[in-house]
C-alpha cells in the first residue's frame, strides 16, 4: 500500500497513552505509533498531554476526565479532524459523536466501535449507516447489530513488549477494574474469602458512584486477605499481573472486549472469567484459562489455574492480540474503504 495520510481522532477524556485508566486511548496509542512505525502520515487529534510518535493536534491542553459525557466538549475537540478532511486519505475515529459529522464529509471514514449497543446507540448508528464504515472489537459485539456497515472485526491489542513473560506466580489473586457492580468486583472478593487466599484489586474509583459502591457493597466483604490500590501506571499493572496467580474477571455485563484478559495472558497469567460478552473470543477455555457460570464455578475453577501453562497464554495473545496484527488488520481494512470508494 501507498503511504497514506491518517487521522486518529481519540476521546477528549485522557491522555494518549493514559497514565492510568483509559482502555480505548491505549488502543489509539498503540495503533498511531503502530502506523507511523510502518511508514504511514499520521495525525493524532487528542489532548495537549498526550505523547505520539505522528503529529499531535489538540484544542484543549489538558485532559478532564471528570467531563466524560459532555457533547460540546467532546464536539470542539473533534470539529479540527473535519475541517481537514481534505487534508487525509482517511479520518479513523473513536469518538462518540464523530461520525455524525462523518457522515457528510467525502474523505472515507472508519469508525471503531468502543461500547456497548444499547437502544439509543442502535438508533444513533442506524442513521449514519450509508456513510460511515464500521469495526467492532469483537463478533459478540457485532452480533448484537450485525446491520451496520462493517469493514470486520478487528481486536484490540497488547504491547507484548510491557508484558513480559514470567512462568514462576506468587500466591495472590488478581483484580483488575473499575469500581462497579459491572466488573464483578463484589463477586471477585467473595472468591477470594471462599478460597481463603489472598486478592490484590487494582481499581479506579473516583467518580462518586464508584466510591458509593464501594462503600456499600464491596468494603463490608474485605478483611485481611484482600488489598484494595488504586489507578497504577503501565510498569506497576504489568508487575501485579505477571505475578499473580490468576486474574479474576467476574464480568456482570456484556463487555465488548475486555482489554485486560489479553494483558493478563501476555504475562503467562491465566484468565477465571464469567461467561459474558466477547469472554468465549479472549480466551480459549481449557488452555488460556476457564470459562466458568457463576460465583461457585469460579472458586472451582480457580484451584485448577496450575493446570494452564503459562506458555501457551503468550503464544495466544501473540497469534490474536499483538499490535502489529491490528496494525496489520487496520491498514487492510482502511485499503478495502478506499477501493471501495475508489481512493487507491
Amino acid at each position: 500500500m501507498r503511504r497514506l495520510k491518517i487521522a486518529q481522532v481519540a476521546p477528549p477524556w485522557y491522555p494518549i497513552p493514559p497514565k492510568g485508566y483509559g482502555g480505548i486511548e491505549l488502543v489509539v496509542s498503540l495503533l498511531a505509533d503502530g502506523l507511523v512505525d510502518a511508514g504511514h502520515d499520521v495525525t493524532v487529534f487528542a489532548t495537549g498531554d498526550s505523547k505520539t510518535k505522528g503529529k499531535l493536534s489538540f484544542v484543549y491542553k489538558e485532559c478532564a476526565p471528570a467531563e466524560i459525557g459532555k457533547i460540546d466538549r467532546e464536539i470542539c475537540h473533534l470539529m479540527p479532524a473535519y475541517r481537514q478532511a481534505d487534508e487525509f486519505d482517511i479520518i479513523h475515529d473513536h469518538t462518540m459523536c464523530g461520525p455524525a459529522i462523518g457522515n457528510f464529509i467525502d474523505t472515507p471514514m472508519l469508525h471503531t466501535l468502543h461500547g456497548p449497543f444499547t437502544e439509543p446507540v442502535k438508533k444513533f448508528y442506524a442513521s449514519l449507516n450509508h456513510g460511515v464504515f464500521f469495526n467492532a472489537i469483537s463478533n459478540y459485539q457485532r452480533s448484537c447489530f450485525p446491520e451496520l456497515n462493517y469493514v470486520g472485526t478487528i481486536y484490540n491489542s497488547v504491547m507484548l513488549d510491557w508484558y513480559p513473560l514470567q512462568e514462576r506466580k506468587k500466591d495472590y489473586l488478581l483484580f483488575l477494574g473499575r469500581m462497579n457492580p459491572e466488573k464483578g468486583v463484589r463477586e471477585a472478593v467473595q472468591v477470594a474469602n471462599r478460597l481463603g487466599e489472598k486478592l490484590v484489586m487494582v481499581v479506579k474509583m473516583v467518580e462518586p458512584s464508584e466510591v458509593e459502591y464501594f462503600e456499600e457493597q464491596v468494603e463490608p466483604l474485605i478483611g485481611d486477605n484482600v488489598e484494595v490500590i488504586g489507578q497504577v501506571d503501565v510498569r506497576t499493572k504489568a508487575r501485579l499481573v505477571k505475578d499473580a496467580k490468576c486474574l479474576l474477571y467476574p464480568i456482570q455485563w456484556p463487555e465488548p472486549f475486555g482489554l485486560v484478559m489479553a494483558e493478563a495472558m501476555a504475562c503467562g497469567t491465566p484468565v477465571v472469567a464469567i461467561r459474558n460478552g466477547s469472554v468465549p473470543e479472549v480466551i480459549v477455555d481449557g488452555e488460556t484459562g476457564f470459562i466458568v457460570e457463576s460465583v461457585d464455578e469460579m472458586v472451582e475453577a480457580v484451584k485448577h489455574v496450575g493446570e494452564i501453562d503459562p506458555k501457551d497464554c503468550r503464544a495466544w495473545v501473540a497469534e490474536r492480540f499483538s499490535v502489529g496484527r491490528m496494525v496489520g488488520d487496520y491498514l487492510a481494512a482502511y485499503e478495502t474503504i478506499l477501493t471501495e470508494r475508489g481512493r487507491l
